[in-house]
């Protein structure tokens, strides 16, 4: 074996690690941290990702960027245990209290995702702004809904 491939072997199997710990990390933490952090990585693909790369007509990375919105939205119910609640948290007790309800909107985002990934794999500019309208409406009226305002600093 050359020098190189036991070097490039080593960064592998160090990659690899690194993911096993940071996934053992992650499934062992807060889920109100876990919710949080999903939020914010929706957050950072729709309203800023897709938008530019709408504006850019970038319509693969439209795409690339839903699909991990709706994989979060397969996530999402499994992070809201009963009583996970704290003072960082600004979901409300009314995720609970009105469950059957609240476990509705990922399959509502999801559908809004997909209806914009269509619209990108079709090219279909004006399409396009629309789902991601759409999309904005979907998760917007589950935060209206279930979600407090932020808490003053």
């Amino acid at each position: 074996m050359s020098m190189h491939t036991r070097k490039y072997l080593g960064i592998g199997f160090l990659c690899l690690l690194s993911l096993v710990i940071s996934s053992q990390v992650l499934a062992q933490g807060d889920p109100v941290e876990k919710r949080r952090l999903l939020m914010e990585s929706n957050n950072d693909a729709a309203t800023k990702a897709i938008t530019q790369a709408v504006r850019e007509g970038n319509f693969a990375e439209v795409q690339v960027k839903v699909k991990g919105i709706m994989e979060n939205m397969d996530r999402l119910l499994e992070l809201f245990p009963p009583g996970s609640l704290s003072e960082k948290s600004r979901a409300k007790p009314e995720i609970w209290e009105k469950w059957d309800d609240f476990s509705k909107y990922p399959a509502k985002v999801k559908k809004a995702a997909q209806e914009l990934a269509d619209a990108a794999k079709a090219k279909d500019e004006v399409e396009v702004k629309a789902k991601l309208k759409s999309l904005g409406e979907a998760c917007n009226s589950c935060h209206k809904s279930f979600r407090a305002p932020k808490k003053a600093s």
